[in-house]
């Protein structure tokens, strides 16, 4: 009798996902066509366009470069292909993963708080928004991961491990895919959410290895009993920046166990963030 429960609530569940998977798709185009227009959005009426997608990250590299690696000195690895010690690019494949991460968490508040006047006029499931923000957000790290690669093939720093880098980006989707549900849910039933989102990037953006390498920090240094190394190696982040930093910089595969890692950290975000955003946005559209 729980066997025959079980497999019927298992249908259910499969039902459930499945069915709310081909109304998302159903609305494919509204997706796309809401990320277009938010691209176009983002530039319009600049005199440099699409550059300042290029100086962007140009400049943020060029200021953590000069602080960090300039004035406190700090030494990066040697690259994979032995002889290249560049900080810059050790630098710029950090903020390339991280920028994604970031910005589709704060666009995700900002996209489903703002959806509420098309949502009275037309009818579309309310993980579209969201969705579509990252969509747009996804197109900035294409260019950006594209740059870098061709920087990679002009030093003479690259490697077979290139083609692991859709998976490793596939995961980060998942995974911030499933904290974006949940903190644009919030934002729109709390708008005090967004501030507070606001301090904690802050907050693990220090707590991840970007600026700074892991050997640095003093293994003999404890907070509440835990070793500050042991708790800045658990940051999911901090996670993806370091495989990241492998297959583009040491020129190395994580290990099979760090990919499996990585693997559940990102389906448990994506399920439990699912859950939750079903479980909670009923009265969404009100509060929109």
């Amino acid at each position: 009798m729980v066997r025959r429960a079980s497999t019927l609530c298992g249908w259910a569940l499969r039902s459930v996902v499945v069915s709310a998977t081909l109304e998302l798709w159903s609305y494919r185009s509204l997706a796309v066509n809401l990320a277009g227009r938010e691209l176009k959005a983002k530039y319009k009426r600049s005199v440099l366009g699409w550059l300042w997608s290029l100086i962007n990250p140009a400049a943020t590299i060029g200021i953590y470069t000069l602080v960090f690696s300039v004035i406190l000195r700090v030494q990066p690895p040697v690259a994979g292909n032995g002889s290249l010690e560049n900080f810059a690019l050790y630098l710029f494949v950090a903020l390339v993963f991280w920028s994604y991460f970031q910005t589709s968490i704060q666009g995700s508040m900002g996209a489903l708080a703002g959806a509420g006047p098309l949502r009275t006029k037309v009818y579309f499931p309310v993980e579209i928004p969201i969705l579509s923000s990252m969509a747009a957000g996804l197109t900035q790290t294409g260019v950006e991961l594209g740059i870098l690669v061709v920087i990679m093939l002009v030093v003479g720093n690259i490697s077979w491990t290139v083609l692991l880098v859709p998976l490793l980006l596939a995961l980060l989707i998942a995974f911030t895919l499933g904290l974006a549900l949940i903190v644009g849910l919030a934002n729109v039933y709390y708008r005090d959410v967004g501030y507070l989102v606001g301090i904690v990037l802050n907050f693990v953006f220090y707590l991840t290895p970007i600026v700074y390498t892991l050997e640095i920090v003093p293994d003999d240094y404890y907070v509440f009993g835990i070793s500050a190394r042991s708790i800045i190696g658990y940051n999911p982040m901090a996670m993806f920046v370091a495989a990241a930093r492998d297959l583009l910089y040491g020129l190395e595969s994580p290990t099979l166990f760090e990919w499996g890692r990585l693997g559940l950290l990102s389906g448990a975000s994506l399920v439990l963030g699912w859950i939750g955003f079903q479980r909670w946005s009923g009265d969404v559209v009100e509060e929109l």
